[in-house]
């Protein structure tokens, strides 16, 4: 995999208006992998750093950083999925809740993408939360772009308290994602797309 540019100094004047055709084609192609097809390797070691510091270089009104990475592999993620097995047995349904499961179990790295919105800040907690969201699309476009498959799921273990305070959330902190990666072991197939004119107006006075 080729080396990922390191960040600009602080002041350094940025690229502009350069057309990046490779870009494009990644973002008119990009489509999610699903979970059981990610495999090893995930990124890792300098891999992962690349991909995290680029991740977070998503808008962020006010520069807060309102959000945070847990990065959840190896044994460390087949404990979380055990013990929220238990949990799952408690759920509304509780077959489906630990049938689900097999999204978090089956690709190598999940990070998972933690919403903090710093309420004495002055930004709007919509828009801090709109960060952290950024922040996941980032990570499943620059995992693309280095060669990985990435997907973005919440599930009900993203809304659970109990499963919240197994990865160390406060109590003010949500789930934005958990981005499930690895290596593509299929190509994934294009999926219904939203009809884009039925869905754009233009504004007129």
């Amino acid at each position: 995999m080729p080396a990922v540019p390191p960040s600009p100094e602080f002041g350094q004047a940025l690229p502009f208006g350069q057309v990046s055709l490779e870009t494009l084609a990644l973002l008119a192609s990009r489509r999610s992998t699903a979970p059981q097809a990610l495999a090893q390797p995930a990124p890792s070691g300098q891999a992962l750093e690349d991909l995290l510091r680029i991740a977070a270089r998503a808008p962020d009104h006010g520069k807060l950083a309102p959000w945070r990475f847990i990065v959840i592999a190896g044994q460390a993620k087949a404990e979380l999925a055990a013990r929220l097995e238990a949990l799952a047995a408690e759920q509304p349904d509780p077959g489906k809740a630990a049938a689900v499961l097999f999204k978090l179990k089956a690709p190598p790295l999940c990070v998972a993408v933690v919403s903090r919105v710093n309420e004495q800040a002055s930004i709007p907690a919509w828009e801090q939360e709109l960060s952290a969201g950024a922040v996941c699309m980032n990570l499943c476009i620059a995992a693309t772009a280095m060669g990985f498959g990435a997907n973005w799921i919440t599930d009900w273990y993203g809304y659970d308290h109990r499963a919240g305070a197994l990865l160390g959330l406060a109590p003010k902190e949500r789930i934005a994602g958990f981005i499930l990666l690895g290596t593509p072991t299929e190509a994934p197939l294009e999926r219904v797309r939203p009809d884009v004119p039925a869905i754009t107006t233009v504004w007129a006075p």
